[in-house]
């Protein structure tokens, strides 16, 4: 189950990210450095204890008009072997861990098997910042009755519409699956008829205020939703 750890993190996430965020090609803002503050988000354990996973809402109040992002974090305590320099969103020094690689998880093997595992039930969500505390109000879901177990990743594409991962199946009848994460949320976001699966949560809105939205998506190679 997840622990957190209450210790410093140098930088923190979010200077991480105010570098990070305006390279990305869903960043809305304009130039300059961003606003950012969390809008939500939650954890998942890797079964080894090695990774650790967490998707984070964050809201940029730099622009005209709040925009909140979704983005996916890997925390290791080396190197991800193979990972080019694109998946990496910086280094940090956890006050308890060490020095911690923090990388855009949608390059991360262990982060992309583990979502998949939530949409398939087999995978539990954590709440972002309490120890070993399931979180109800992320909710997996999956349409078909062949769960999909992820073996790996064959591709990683980003654009405006947010991060396609194409994924290695063990045992589904299409061998490789589309992973989709939204980078750019909004309330009322859905999965479409098509997908196969699909992870949906809260938004913290800047009223204070939550709304309901799509996270990720499960589609078949080739696939996307309809207009």
């Amino acid at each position: 189950m997840s622990v957190i750890h209450r210790s410093t993190l140098t930088p923190t996430k979010l200077e991480l990210l105010a570098l990070w965020l305006p390279k990305q090609p869903w960043y809305l803002g304009a130039s300059g450095e961003p606003e950012l503050a969390k809008a939500g988000g939650y954890r998942l354990d890797d079964p080894t204890g090695a990774v650790g996973i967490e998707f984070m809402l964050v809201t940029d109040a730099s622009g005209d008009e709040a925009v909140t992002y979704q983005v996916a974090f890997s925390y290791r305590g080396a190197p991800l072997e193979g990972a080019g320099d694109d998946a990496l969103i910086g280094t940090t020094e956890h006050g308890v861990l060490g020095k911690r690689w923090v990388y855009d998880g949608t390059h991360d093997p262990v982060l992309v098997a583990q979502l998949v595992a939530l949409m398939a039930g087999a995978a539990v969500p954590q709440e972002q910042s309490i120890s070993n505390t399931p979180n109800p109000t992320v909710e997996g879901h999956f349409t078909g009755t062949e769960h999909p177990v992820a073996t790996g990743i064959a591709a990683v594409t980003s654009d405006a519409d947010g991060t396609d991962v194409r994924v290695r199946t063990a045992n589904t009848s299409g061998s490789v699956l589309t992973l989709h994460l939204t980078r750019v949320v909004h309330p009322g976001q859905d999965a479409a008829a098509q997908d196969l699966g699909h992870v949906k949560g809260n938004m913290l809105l800047p009223d204070g205020t939550k709304a309901r939205t799509l996270f990720a998506a499960l589609r078949e190679t080739g696939s996307g939703p309809t207009a």
